[in-house]
């Protein structure tokens, strides 16, 4: 009897299954807890205050501390990676991302997500797809939206290559387009407590910060907070999915990780607000120490109480000297690993 395969499974989108103005909606909406919150402290350095306690966070005038904003991020993005990234190559870059909305222990969140630009690499053996997803909660509210684009092999060589669409998008999110969320109010902010004094006067533009301790990455580690996203991309998992043999970190985990180590001289940079971009400059695998330093690349007031906008630089290095990027040719330097431009609120 000849088996053959069930037409039940899913073997995951290729390239030239994407066409521009089709929209995703992902399943396996997933409730939020605790939980979450104490994974993500574990698997992180993450010490931000607001994030760390509910009496924190009602001094400065939310109801309870919500789920770190990156950890919301990782579960909304989680659920899309069987629709857009489970035969990637690699998760590329971010744009035009904005928390709209925090996330609270006991909120559903789901996930949707629509094509805007499709590009065939020259190789002709896979293409680079853009997306931008929203995440919803259980009133249909958004709570964060970002646009990503992601290098994903083709499963048909011979395939047409579709028309090229690259999408325009603003390098950087306008301060006045921040959502800050309603009732915050850093006026009696406690800065003993979230343990630095350093506040939003303090940090000038173009002001350089070298987070000075490093974090090496284990398997076991990255294999936890990838399954702890319903991460199912095969790379991370599957080690016959790449050429090398390894298993690729997990982007996402090494922006919690450098975003984590920032804490030391940033501190008060509690909440982010918005992704003007990012890169995946080099891969991660097991073994790498991460260190991170910051650059201050903009500041603003907002209209909240005692709240300002910085907006920042954050890198994520394993090998590269602190304040090198890229080389003389343009290119990232080897041992950079992530390029993120962020906007955070920070006490005034």
């Amino acid at each position: 009897m000849t088996k053959t395969s069930s037409a039940k499974t899913n073997s995951g989108r290729f390239f030239e299954d994407y066409a521009v103005g089709d929209v995703l909606h992902h399943a396996v909406p997933r409730t939020v807890s605790g939980g979450e919150r104490a994974l993500y402290h574990a698997l992180y350095p993450a010490r931000h205050a607001l994030y760390s306690s509910d009496e924190f966070a009602r001094q400065s005038g939310l109801p309870k501390s919500p789920l770190d904003d990156l950890a919301a991020f990782h579960v909304v993005f989680g659920k899309t990676v069987p629709d857009v990234s489970l035969n990637a190559v690699a998760n590329l870059g971010y744009a035009e991302g904005r928390w709209l909305l925090p996330v609270y222990e006991g909120d559903t969140l789901r996930s949707e997500s629509e094509v805007i630009g499709v590009k065939q690499n020259s190789n002709g053996k896979s293409g680079v797809v853009y997306v931008r997803t929203r995440g919803l909660n259980q009133r249909d509210e958004v709570v964060m939206e970002y646009v990503r684009w992601v290098m994903v092999r083709k499963g048909d060589l011979d395939a047409p290559a579709p028309e090229t669409v690259i999408p325009e998008l603003n390098k950087i999110i306008p301060a006045e387009d921040l959502v800050i969320p309603e009732g915050l109010d850093f006026s009696d902010y406690d800065f003993g407590q979230a343990g630095e004094a350093h506040r939003w006067g303090d940090y000038q533009v173009g002001e350089m910060i070298d987070h000075v301790d490093g974090v090496t990455i284990e398997e076991a580690e990255h294999m936890l907070a990838t399954r702890l996203w319903q991460n199912t991309a095969k790379v991370h998992f599957d080690a016959t999915a790449r050429p090398d043999g390894s298993r690729l970190i997990y982007g996402g985990h090494v922006i919690s990780m450098a975003r984590a180590l920032s804490f030391n001289g940033l501190a008060n940079a509690q909440m982010i607000v918005g992704l003007n971009g990012g890169a995946h400059a080099n891969p991660c695998s097991s073994g790498m120490t991460v260190r991170a330093w910051s650059e201050v690349l903009g500041k603003a007031e907002t209209s909240a109480p005692g709240v300002g906008a910085i907006r920042l630089r954050l890198v994520a290095t394993s090998g590269a000297e602190p304040f090198t990027l890229k080389g003389d040719d343009g290119k990232y330097l080897p041992g950079v690993l992530l390029d993120l431009d962020y906007w955070a609120l920070m006490p005034i």
